[in-house]
């Protein structure tokens, strides 16, 4: 579980096949390590990956058939910035929203307008994750938590203060550039709960109609 606030850019400096559909990518940083364990999770641009080996100045995860498919690794170039964040510990403050670090899909950019010293960014995003979206609710872009300034049946837009955008590698993304998109996991489960019987004769007792009489 992450919180969606980037700890630190890093650049991919590898990408090696170890298997059939499985590789080994690399990331050069200096910034995570000091309390690094072989098999912690570490979100890589918002896809919780795990250690798999490290040293003073470079980080190694293994990506297996399913991320490759359904990531943007497999189209990174070596030196691509990556958005590090390490999972979050209990009682670290929660700065962001929860964040699995698991992709449903990609955004991509439309355009990005300055306004004043703040940014304003445009992303059009699949149909599929529509349902998930919410006006000022949570969504995570290569990992960063953000909040939905405004949203339309087929885009959205971010507001982002001048040190998130310095401090991440939204800088590098041009117009149409796609990035990993991660919708509010509670609206997920709401979803799945509503939806879910155990058996025909016991439905979820969790309704439209009940969240809606207590205020949801």
């Amino acid at each position: 579980m992450f919180t969606g606030l980037i700890e630190t850019v890093g650049k991919l400096s590898g990408i090696k096949v170890i298997g059939p559909a499985q590789r080994e990518l690399t990331v050069a940083t200096h910034h995570l390590q000091d309390d690094l364990k072989l098999g912690d999770s570490v979100a890589i641009d918002g896809v919780c990956l795990t250690v798999t080996r490290f040293d003073s100045s470079s980080v190694a995860f293994e990506l297996s058939e399913e991320t490759l498919k359904k990531t943007l690794f497999g189209q990174k170039k070596l030196g691509s910035k990556l958005n590090l964040e390490r999972a979050l510990r209990l009682g670290d403050r929660l700065g962001g929203h929860l964040v699995q670090g698991h992709v449903d899909g990609q955004a991509k950019l439309i355009k990005v307008e300055k306004s004043g010293e703040f940014y304003r960014l445009s992303f059009s995003y699949p149909p599929e994750v529509a349902r998930y979206l919410i006006d000022k609710g949570s969504v995570a872009l290569n990992g960063i938590s953000l909040t939905l300034a405004s949203l339309a049946s087929d885009q959205f837009i971010v507001a982002i203060i001048p040190h998130t955008y310095e401090q991440t590698n939204l800088p590098d993304l041009g117009t149409g550039d796609p990035v990993h998109l991660e919708t509010d996991l509670i609206g997920r489960y709401v979803e799945r709960l509503l939806g879910f019987k155990e058996n025909q004769n016991h439905p979820s007792q969790l309704t439209e109609g009940f969240l809606r009489s207590h205020g949801f």
